[in-house]
């Protein structure tokens, strides 16, 4: 960046814009200019000043503070021309927040003297300044008075706190993609694709916002009902033209709230008239709390299991969205996993309820209530076949028959409240209403002794869906006991031994030497592979095994490959590589099992390769690349 770079960006900069051009021309000479990668502290809450005030060439920048739970909080949006610092630069002190670089940032830095020179020598820039100085402290007034009083935040005293916490400058798309209202739509539905976006912004040619152009209306109003040519068919045709905005220094819990007012699911973010950003509903559900926000109030607060069950419908509807606003596989596994794990609580909680109201009182002794197979990865989109288990404390000898018989009852009222919760209860029965998967520690911890010197297969089975498990509910303890002990069990060389058995040779891809895909040769499944078990389970199964035998705890297929890079088990390379694969991989699934569901069928994992679009097929055999690494890996070791 050299000097006429940063005097242009000095005349833009109020109020340095009021200095004559000799007096910016000469402090262009003395600024220094600095670069911030993405998501990297300029400062941060605490550091001694460092005598210069920021002033913003390129980027965003977020200027935080720390409350007094010591939670992050976002008071305010830096972008180019705007400057940071000020609070401290005269007065030498610490800085009382921090400013974190939003994208890649560029700075240019006016020493403390230069700035002290400038006041000096010309008092309207000192006037000015200090106007801006005093506003910019009243803002942060008012923000941190709003934090600090806890009630009820904006009206809206049923949002979660955590809701108004993050800004909206957080979480929207900045900058904007555009087009104008008078372009033609098949040049505009090319940038959408191109950027792989569903929704643009309309701009009229003062560059002010006037609608909305979505894939949405692209079908309705093109294809379904023809209503305009393709070829002439202009923007302002179709859009939707009641824009609903939004400040960027707005909690996200009050864009929710907008959306949710004006039965939208984009806004325009504005600030002093410019458009800055837009937020769409996905963007909100991203954030790790907005998906079970807009239904653990409901899931939590229902009094019996017919209303779970109604409520438990709307979390098909959260999907739907994050597919259709092009979400990636981590978050909707970590919403839909979220809200269907909450789900199974509540269903817990009643079923104790239940076994009260029933005579059989409260619980004889602790237990803990798990998870397995994708509900314990994290990785479930939609609901899948209940995969769950019972661990309970010991009983004394005496009362082990009736303890039993407790247990007994209590998983049927649970995988019966489940099963009308949508959740089934098709399949291998992994259920705690087999006695197979309802057991003491002591009983569960023989189990596995047993599994270390007998070879069985059936053994094989019960002790592998345990190599996936999640506590859920109850005594937390008992779970982690028990993983102590599988953990100790692999750790031997007969457990290490088992745990690679059978886990690479036994797979064969569904792609030939040639890059062509293999697929059944006849049956109700003709030309279609089972997309899940000849290239997910490889994948899960190899990744669980690496992560088992370091002794990693997270269940979850991503979090394994984020520890095994961290621990240096696996190249950063090769984790990015995997963790591609296995998301494409997923995404790919749940789509084709989605389209199924909207059909009537009963989601079964096969997909026809030869259907998919060339850029899916593409995707599909890269993939297919990753997982066949990931084996070929395995079979070395």
């Amino acid at each position: 960046m050299n000097t006429d770079e940063i005097y242009k960006t000095l005349v833009k900069t109020d109020p340095f814009e009021i200095l004559a051009p000799e007096v910016l021309a000469a402090l262009a000479e003395k600024v220094e200019v600095k670069t911030y990668a993405a998501n990297t502290y300029v400062f941060k809450t605490g550091t001694p000043s460092l005598d210069v005030l920021f002033i913003i060439h390129s980027g965003l920048a977020e200027t935080v503070v720390v409350n007094d739970k010591g939670s992050e909080m976002v008071i305010g949006l830096r972008r180019p021309y705007d400057f940071f610092g000020e609070t401290v630069v005269l007065s030498q002190q610490c800085y009382p927040g921090a400013v974190r670089a939003k994208e890649k940032l560029v700075c240019c830095l006016v020493h403390r003297k230069d700035l002290e020179k400038l006041i000096y020598d010309h008092p309207e820039f000192c006037g000015f300044f200090n106007v801006l100085l005093a506003e910019r402290m009243r803002l942060l007034y008012e923000v941190l008075v709003e934090e600090h009083s806890k009630g009820g935040y904006s009206g809206i005293s049923q949002m979660e706190p955590e809701f108004f916490k993050k800004r909206v400058s957080e979480v929207m798309a900045h900058p904007p993609i555009t087009c104008r209202v008078d372009d033609r739509v098949t040049a505009v539905s090319n940038i959408m694709a191109d950027r792989d976006i569903s929704a643009i912004v309309a701009l009229d040619r003062e560059n002010r916002p006037r609608g909305i152009l979505t894939e949405k209306n692209l079908v309705k109003y093109l294809i379904a009902k023809q209503t305009y040519p393709v070829e002439t068919c202009r923007v302002d045709n179709i859009m939707y033209s009641n824009l609903v905005e939004i400040s960027p220094h707005a909690f996200i819990g009050q864009a929710l709230v907008a959306m949710m007012r004006s039965k939208t699911k984009n806004l325009i973010v504005m600030e002093r008239g410019n458009l800055v950003g837009v937020v769409t509903l996905v963007d909100l559900i991203k954030t790790q709390s907005t998906g079970t926000l807009l239904l653990t109030k409901d899931i939590e607060s229902q009094p019996d299991v017919r209303g779970l069950a109604m409520v438990s419908r709307e979390i098909d509807n959260i999907l739907n969205v994050m597919i259709e606003e092009n979400a990636s596989a981590a978050e909707i596994f970590n919403v839909m996993s979220e809200l269907y794990e909450r789900m199974t609580r509540r269903v817990i909680q009643l079923s104790e309820e239940r076994m009260k109201l029933n005579g059989w009182g409260p619980p004889p002794v602790e237990y803990c209530f798990i998870n397995m197979g994708s509900a314990a990865r994290y990785e479930q989109a939609l609901p899948t076949d209940q995969d769950n288990a019972i661990v309970y404390a010991d009983p004394e000898d005496a009362d082990a028959g009736n303890v039993d018989a407790y247990f007994k009852t209590f998983a049927e009222f649970i995988v019966e409240a489940l099963a009308q919760c949508g959740v089934g209860r098709y399949g291998l029965e992994v259920m705690a209403d087999n006695p197979k998967w309802r057991r003491s520690l002591g009983q569960w911890m023989m189990l596995i002794d047993q599994w270390m010197t007998q070879p069985d297969r059936e053994l094989d089975k019960i002790i592998g869906h345990l190599f996936d498990f999640r506590p859920v509910w109850g005594n937390m303890a008992l779970g982690e006991a028990l993983r102590e002990k599988l953990f100790q069990a692999i750790e031997s060389g007969i457990g290490k031994n088992r745990l690679g058995e059978g886990n690479s040779a036994e797979y064969h891809l569904p792609i030939s030497y040639l890059g062509t895909f293999i697929t059944e040769r006849g049956g109700p499944h003709k030309n279609e592979m089972n997309l899940r078990a000849s290239a997910i389970l490889p994948m899960v199964n190899g990744i669980r095994r690496k992560a088992l035998a370091n002794r990693i705890i997270e269940s979850s297929t991503l979090g394994r490959l984020a520890q095994l890079a961290d621990a240096d088990v696996l190249s950063e390379k090769d984790a990015r590589f995997f963790q591609r694969s296995f998301e494409d991989l997923m995404m790919l699934n749940i789509r084709e099992n989605l389209k199924e569901l909207k059909q009537g069928k009963r989601p079964d994992d096969y997909i026809d390769p030869y259907s998919l679009r060339k850029r899916e097929r593409v995707a599909l055999k890269d993939a297919l690349a990753g997982v066949s690494t990931l084996l070929d890996m395995l079979r070395e070791e």
